[in-house]
C-alpha cells in the first residue's frame, strides 16, 4: 500500500477530526489542534495520506532534545496493516532530524496492540502515571526509546 507523508495543515482539519472521533474515547476538541499548528512553537504533526485522502496522523511536541508523541491514529479501517508502524517511523525520522536524541510517549495500559508496536520499535517501558486518563481513570505506561 503506497502512502505519502506531509505535514497537517489547518485545512486537513475536517478530517482529522473524523479521525479523532472514530479513534479515541477522550477526542481532542478542533480547537486543540488548531492552537497546536497556530500557537505551539514545538509542535509537529504529520499525516499519511492513501489516494488522496489523510487516513493517519502523528503529533509530536519537539522539547531541546526530547520528541513527546501528543497523538498517533489511524483511521480503523486501515488498521491492521502496518501503516501505524510507518507513521510512527515516519515520526521517529522526523524527530531524529529536527535533533531528538529520544521519544516518549504514553499508552493505555490496556492498549496492548499499541504497546507491541512500540516495542517493535524500540521503546522500552519507563513507567507508570496513575490515572492518567479521565474517561476512566486508566494509568497510563509512560514508554521510551533512544532515537
Amino acid at each position: 500500500m503506497n502512502v505519502f507523508f506531509r505535514f497537517m495543515t489547518l485545512q486537513d482539519l475536517d478530517r482529522i477530526m473524523e479521525i479523532e472521533q472514530c479513534s479515541f474515547t477522550l477526542p481532542w476538541s478542533r480547537s486543540s489542534f488548531y492552537q497546536e499548528l497556530t500557537n505551539n512553537p514545538y509542535a509537529r504533526y504529520i499525516v499519511m495520506e492513501y489516494d488522496g485522502q489523510i487516513i493517519g496522523y502523528c503529533g509530536m511536541w519537539l522539547v531541546m532534545d526530547e520528541a513527546h508523541i501528543t497523538n498517533i491514529a489511524v483511521l480503523p479501517k486501515f488498521r491492521g496493516k502496518k501503516l501505524g508502524e510507518a507513521l510512527m517511523k515516519q515520526a521517529m525520522e522526523l524527530a531524529k532530524k529536527e535533533g531528538a536524541q529520544t521519544m516518549t510517549l504514553e499508552v493505555r495500559v490496556s492498549n496492548i496492540v499499541a504497546q507491541s508496536l512500540y516495542r517493535k520499535l524500540g521503546f522500552l517501558n519507563g513507567g507508570i502515571r496513575k490515572r492518567y486518563y479521565s474517561d476512566n481513570q486508566e494509568d497510563a505506561l509512560v514508554m521510551w526509546v533512544r532515537l
